[in-house]
């Protein structure tokens, strides 16, 4: 008996060696077809640019062509249970961010993906802030206004989001709660189309991010009223913060990150790694994250996952508190 437990134990041994040997020929050829980046949101949002940015320049570093693949749905949620089922080959990558790592297994009664148990993080790309935009025709020029209008006619006021399990979304929870104000949530599949209802004056006001927005925003088609985030935007120096005006603590600051399935290599998480955070040091890339609003983030694998656990008990804190739930 003793005998047989050896040799158990010894085909175990020899079984591990050769998963590991397989393992590093793999990551010694990565990548020798092209890479899939899946984005949970459609094209045109905000995680779509950021998506871009990354794409092109890590398919430069890797020598590999990349394909964006936008899987839209749910908040993120169907992309995010599409890639965590995905071989664990770094073939398929997913671009998440704070929404689809940190609020959905929380706010969602059955999210179907587990950020931790699912996904391997690669690494932190960028931040962004959230910001309180309206069409020029609003009547509200300051976060004190629009409190004020809010309190004369509750739930009168239609208020924009991205899709719940966002900042986006959270944040105008976040603001109703804070501002004792009720307005009537009207969430979208996602940022692009918020933007282009907020334009067409289809819902006056609302949270959005800035790349979608951006020329509007420059151009006048809408109106910066106050920017979500601890700082104010570089972009908008004259906008103030949520904080600033009135409402401290009021912020909705999203990270965007590299994530791969469970179980892909070691070796390949590290090899991603380190292009993705020597592209976020190049000029250009910081430039291109910049203009659209964003400031770059680069950490290790285990930075990253730190960062989904903080997010994760923050926004879960307000989810617990305002009793929010999606089915």
């Amino acid at each position: 008996m003793h005998r047989k437990t050896m040799l158990v134990a010894a085909a175990g041994l020899i079984l591990a060696e050769l998963m590991l040997a397989r393992s590093a020929a793999a990551a010694d050829k990565y990548p020798a077809r092209p890479i899939t980046l899946i984005v949970p949101f459609p094209a045109g949002g905000g995680v779509d640019a950021v998506a871009r940015i990354v794409a092109d320049k890590l398919a430069a570093c890797l020598r590999q062509h990349s394909v964006i693949d936008n899987r839209g749905g749910a908040a993120g949620v169907i992309g995010m249970r599409m890639g965590a089922r995905a071989a664990p080959d770094g073939y398929t990558l997913v671009l998440a961010h704070t929404g689809t790592t940190s609020i959905n297994p929380s706010l969602y009664a059955n999210a179907g993906y587990d950020p931790r148990a699912d996904f391997a993080p690669i690494g932190l790309v960028s931040s962004t802030p959230v910001v309180l935009m309206a069409h020029p025709s609003f009547p509200a020029r300051s976060v004190a206004d629009l409190i004020g209008m809010a309190k004369k006619a509750p739930g009168m006021i239609n208020f924009g989001t991205p899709p719940p399990g966002t900042g986006g979304y959270l944040a105008a929870e976040l603001f109703k709660s804070m501002a004792n104000v009720d307005m009537t949530i009207i969430p979208y599949k996602g940022t692009a189309a918020l933007t282009t209802d907020l334009l067409g004056g289809h819902v006056p006001v609302g949270f959005n991010v800035i790349a979608p927005a951006m020329g509007s925003l420059q151009s006048g088609g809408l109106r910066a009223i106050a920017v979500a985030g601890p700082t104010r935007s570089s972009l908008f120096p004259d906008v103030p913060t949520v904080s600033e005006a009135g409402l401290p603590g009021c912020e909705s600051l999203l990270h965007y990150g590299l994530l791969a399935p469970a179980g892909t290599p070691k070796e390949i998480i590290a090899q991603v790694n380190k292009q993705l955070r020597a592209l976020l040091d190049s000029p250009d890339v910081r430039e291109r994250i910049a203009a659209d609003g964003g400031d770059p983030l680069s950490s290790s694998p285990e930075q990253y996952s730190a960062d989904i656990d903080r997010e994760e008990a923050k926004w879960s804190a307000l989810i617990r508190k305002l009793n929010l739930k999606v089915e």
